[in-house]
């Protein structure tokens, strides 16, 4: 376990948890079930992971001069030209197993730049407006830990909406075991619909 008294192994520490979090709302899905659209923006359990996925490899890489060993397996920028959504879904060439492997790649990868550089470190995030660009390692790691965790919520969403798959992490789902789930979903639809 990271030493959480110390500022950067505690945000090392939630931003791989929060990878691994994330990772985790695909096990067991077919590749069907983790392509799915689930709203009405066409947001996906694959999509998001992708998304995560291209997130980390930007802000870990070429914000602080470094470029992921494979980048043809990324997503370009001048993809998002042609299509604005290019990262939040799943290719027909590429697979889940493939895209979680590169995620831990990618993971490897990120880690490496926090490992090797001081939280103070200066970066620069070339597609940020101007006058905004420079940032530090610490600014990267919070900003990359709060994204995720804001699609990991997404994904915890949909994956309870598909199968009831729900909780807080594999080993502590933080959910309540052996609740009567739809009498409480009955309470509070009760309790709403004296609003309607």
């Amino acid at each position: 376990m990271a030493d959480l008294g110390d500022a950067k192994a505690a945000l090392h520490h939630y931003l791989q948890a929060t990878r691994e979090d994330l990772i985790w709302k695909l096990d067991g899905l077919s590749e069907r079930e983790a392509r799915l659209p689930r709203t009405a923006t066409g947001n996906n359990l694959l999509g998001i992971l992708k998304h995560c996925l291209n997130v980390e490899a930007g802000y870990f890489g070429p914000t602080f001069g470094r470029e992921f060993p494979t980048p043809e397996e990324l997503v370009p920028m001048h993809a998002f030209e042609e299509d604005p959504q290019a990262d939040w879904y799943a290719r027909e060439d590429e697979t889940k197993d493939g895209l979680i492997d590169l995620y831990r790649r990618v993971g490897v990868f990120a880690d490496q730049t926090i490992e090797q550089l001081p939280l103070d470190a200066p970066g620069r995030v070339p597609w940020w407006r101007p006058g905004r660009q420079d940032v530090t390692l610490q600014r990267i790691i919070i900003h990359v830990t709060c994204d995720l965790a804001r699609h990991a919520g997404h994904a915890d969403i949909m994956r309870e909406q598909l199968d009831t798959a729900i909780g807080l992490r594999r080993e502590n789902t933080n959910i309540p075991q052996d609740y009567d789930w739809p009498a409480y979903v009955a309470k509070l639809r009760k309790l709403a619909d004296r609003f309607g």
